[in-house]
């Protein structure tokens, strides 16, 4: 999967995550959603970055402008499609603050150090620019595996 067995915690080209739970509970916010916690300062910045591109990404929905976590929570979430669009909005306001808060105070890894690829403590994602997008592949077998069981998992809800 990769040409390297070693990675430095400062190379802004991987996401390193641990496997673990939110403070908080999420309905609308992708990135809460996940069981994935950033353990470097990179991956905060990266997971902070796509957060801001999905929210300003705009939607009209109802005659109201949306961001993208709003139109893209009443697409998949059906807890959410009753509720009034007003309430959706706020409460994707009050996740988004409260991820930001919990990112604010997560236990990071020092950037000096370096993880070794064959590892089975985190979540490893190298990203690549694919035109505009950054695509997160998994950077070793231990993530790939974990990758292709949350895939299954979001492909088992859809069905």
């Amino acid at each position: 999967m990769a040409d390297e067995k070693i990675i430095s915690l400062d190379d802004i080209n991987y996401a390193v995550y641990k496997i673990g739970e939110w403070e908080n509970h999420y309905e609308i916010n992708q990135i809460g959603l996940s069981n994935e916690i950033p353990v470097t300062e990179n991956t905060v910045q990266h997971v902070k970055f796509s957060m801001e591109e999905i929210r300003n990404t705009k939607f009209n929905i109802s005659d109201k402008t949306v961001n993208g976590f709003v139109a893209i929570a009443l697409q998949l979430n059906s807890k959410l499609q009753d509720m009034d669009l007003d309430e959706v909005v706020d409460l994707e306001e009050t996740e988004y603050n409260n991820i930001l808060e919990e990112l604010a105070k997560l236990e990071l890894l020092s950037d000096d150090d370096s993880l070794s690829l064959d590892g089975e403590d985190y979540l490893i994602y190298k990203l690549e620019k694919d035109c505009h997008v950054t695509v997160s592949i998994p950077a070793n077998d231990y993530t790939k595996k974990f990758f292709d069981n949350e895939l299954k998992k979001i492909e088992d809800a859809l069905d």
